[in-house]
This record gives structure tokens, sequence and C-alpha cells, in this order.
């Protein structure tokens, strides 16, 4: 891959079961993505792609969801985790996340879509509810050394029900 790209996925299961509990006190999305990353094993969650990877996973930008269970309802947190995009430590490296307005009652469904162009990581959660932008500086990760991963690294299957990628050309100005 190259690291401009266009990534589609639609993730499936059949149980939200597992889903951990949700604290009503998380009222901020960056800081429990900051503390639920995509390292952290959880019930429904996290699972989703690993943006300008370098082969070996040096460094890497997780794009992921994290499914809660709230009294009578789901909580889907999508996140954009920078912490692993370079190996320079000097760098600011946030976490960026949203609570994404979903009904997962009638569907047991999420797509995510991630375009990538060098350095900018743009996702879109559950067909654009939610939009996520992180300017990312990865070392490694230079013209044709990107890679892409789909991960999950829950307790339940995640079913990857479509997986598109497109790898974009830079474009030409005149």
């Amino acid at each position: 891959m190259t690291h401009q790209a266009d990534v589609e996925v639609t993730f499936s299961f059949s149980s939200l079961n597992e889903a951990e509990a949700f604290d009503p006190s998380w009222v901020n999305a960056e800081d429990l993505c900051g503390k639920k990353g995509s390292n952290i094993q959880g019930g429904v969650g996290p699972f989703g792609i690993l943006t300008l990877a370098s082969k070996n996973l040096e460094e890497y930008t997780p794009v992921f969801f994290r499914i809660f269970k709230a009294s009578n309802k789901r909580v889907v947190l999508l996140c954009s985790d920078a912490r692993s995009s370079s190996l320079k430590s000097e760098l600011y490296k946030p976490s960026f996340a949203g609570f994404v307005d979903v009904d997962l009652s009638t569907t047991k469904k999420l797509s995510l879509r991630s375009l990538i162009d060098h350095s900018v990581i743009e996702s879109f959660g559950a067909g654009g509810k939610i939009n996520i932008l992180s300017k990312v500086y990865p070392e490694l990760v230079v013209a044709d050394q990107a890679h892409l991963f789909v991960f999950n690294n829950i307790t339940v299957p995640i079913i990857v029900e479509n997986l598109r990628s497109w790898n974009m050309k830079s474009a030409i100005i005149n």
C-alpha cells in the first residue's frame, strides 16, 4: 500500500453481551480513548484498522471502535490514537475520539472509512455519523512502505464483512 489510500471496512458481530460496562463519569471521549487504547483488550472492542503501519509494527496509527453497555443501550466510541504513530518521542501524539450516535439494537454492524494522505488520517464512523481527523508524523512509513492491518483485540469474534482499499495518486495541479 502507498501512504495515500481510501479504506472502507464493515464489521459485524453476533452478540454484544460481552460489552464492558460504561461508567457515566466517562464524558470526555478523548480521555476514554487514551485510557482504553487499542492494546487494552475489552469485551467488544477494540477492533478496527492499523493505518500508516510499518511492516513490523514499530509505528502505526490505530483507528478503532469500542462498544460499552449502559443501562438500556450501547455506547460506541470511535478512536484515532497517535501514541504509536512515530518513533520520534518528542512529537505531540494525541488521541482523538468521539461517541457515535448509532442504534446497535437494529443492526449489529459498524462501518469505518478512512482516507489516508501521507500524514493525515481522516476517518468516518457509522456511515459518516462521526468524523475524526488526525495528523501524524511517522518516521519509517514513507513512500511505499506503509501497511494496513485489520485488528481485533477483544474476547468475542468480529466479522469483517467488507474490506475495500484503493491506492490514491497524488493530484497533478497545473
